[in-house]
Formats: C-alpha cells, structure tokens, sequence
C-alpha cells in the first residue's frame, strides 16, 4: 500500500523559505511523475511542480517559477525547496504520485495522480 506523508510546512514571514519534504512508502517506481499541488482556502487544487521522472526533466507553475525548486533523490523522497515566499503562496500542499511516468501534458492534471499525501499547511504572512 502506498502512502505519502508531507512534512516541514509552517509559518513564515514574506520573503522566508521553506523545505517540504515528502516521504513515500510502498512507492517503487523511480521512473514515475510525482509533483505538488496546494489548494488555498475557498480556491480549487493548483499544480505548482512538477518532475517528469526520478532524475529527469521539471515544470513549475508560472506564479513560482524563479523561487520554487522541486527535487527527488529516489523514488521514496520528494522535495520542495520554496524560497522568496509570497501571501499568496499560502495554501495546503499535497505531494502526488503517479504509477507511470506522464506525458509532459498529462502532468499539469490532477487526475492524473493515484497517490496522494494529507497535506501540509504552509502560511505566509506579509
């Protein structure tokens, strides 16, 4: 069974960074897309990066591209390094995990993850 759990959200000031960690157990596929998503309160689920394999080839969402940086250093552990945080920036964020490696379109889509973690709040007050 596989299972994603979020780590390292919390509360910072505008201009600090942050480092999500997302640890992934019963996950094997190290050639399979993962990325983060956040949601803000009242708004829909928002991609915000993603990598297209273990090792290969990223995107970013046009709002974090310049201060975001998603990372894995094996299929197991997922990173999101997020520096030069913004108030908009506040969200939930969910770590996702795909069973095949998507196709460069396919990874924007939500439903195109079957793995998903519970989520890790982050806050940015201005």
């Amino acid at each position: 069974q596989v299972q994603l759990v979020e780590s390292g959200g919390g509360s910072v000031q505008a201009g600090g960074s942050l480092r999500l960690t997302c640890a992934a157990s019963g996950y094997t596929c190290s050639s399979c897309s993962m990325a983060w998503f956040r949601q803000a309160p009242g708004k829909g689920r928002e991609g915000v990066a993603y990598i297209y394999y273990g090792g290969g080839s990223s995107r970013y969402a046009d709002s974090v591209k310049g201060r975001f940086t998603i990372s894995q250093d094996n299929a197991n552990t997922l990173y999101l390094q997020m520096n030069s945080l913004k108030p908009e920036d506040t969200a939930m964020y969910y770590c996702a995990a795909a069973s095949v490696r998507l196709s460069w379109w396919s990874l924007l889509n939500p439903t195109s993850y079957s793995y998903w973690g519970q989520g890790t709040q982050v806050t940015v007050s201005s």
